[in-house]
């Protein structure tokens, strides 16, 4: 089994992430798990984030997210909040409207099941810097 599949989480890799890549630093890949129908406005899809992978800021706008964290070490944050350094069985509930972002540590795979509704208004990218700080901080 090589490296990505032994920390894929629960519910396995799936494909490089490239319809989101702009959005991410690092390498991602998204197993989609129940994809969103007239009938219910949700998706459900398992993302692993590369060691020192992570997304921009972004919004969830009508609607909300929930992250139940599978596997590895991340990262979450809210604006002007600490971060949160997250392990399997965490579970981070974002409201609609919070400013925020999610990832892998820098040395670690990171793997949480993501329940959302509603559209993503995709933001600016965390720094390096910023990142950086996390690292130092830990």
């Amino acid at each position: 089994m090589n490296d990505k599949n032994q920390n894929a989480g629960l519910f396995g890799l799936g494909e490089a992430n490239t319809a989101y890549q702009q959005y991410f630093t690092g390498n991602s890949y998204l197993n989609g798990l129940v994809a969103a129908a007239d009938e219910i406005d949700v998706t459900v899809a398992n993302v692993t984030f590369e060691p020192g992978c992570r997304n921009n800021w972004h919004i969830h706008h009508n609607g909300f997210q929930i992250l139940l964290v599978t596997s590895g070490e991340g990262w979450y944050q809210e604006a002007g909040k600490p971060a949160q350094l997250l392990h399997p069985g965490d579970v981070v509930t974002i409201h609609e409207g919070v400013k925020h972002w999610h990832g892998a540590t820098k040395d670690s795979w990171f793997s949480h099941v993501a329940i959302t509704k509603g559209t993503s208004e995709w933001l600016e990218p965390v720094s390096d810097q910023a990142y950086a700080q996390l690292m130092e901080a830990q």
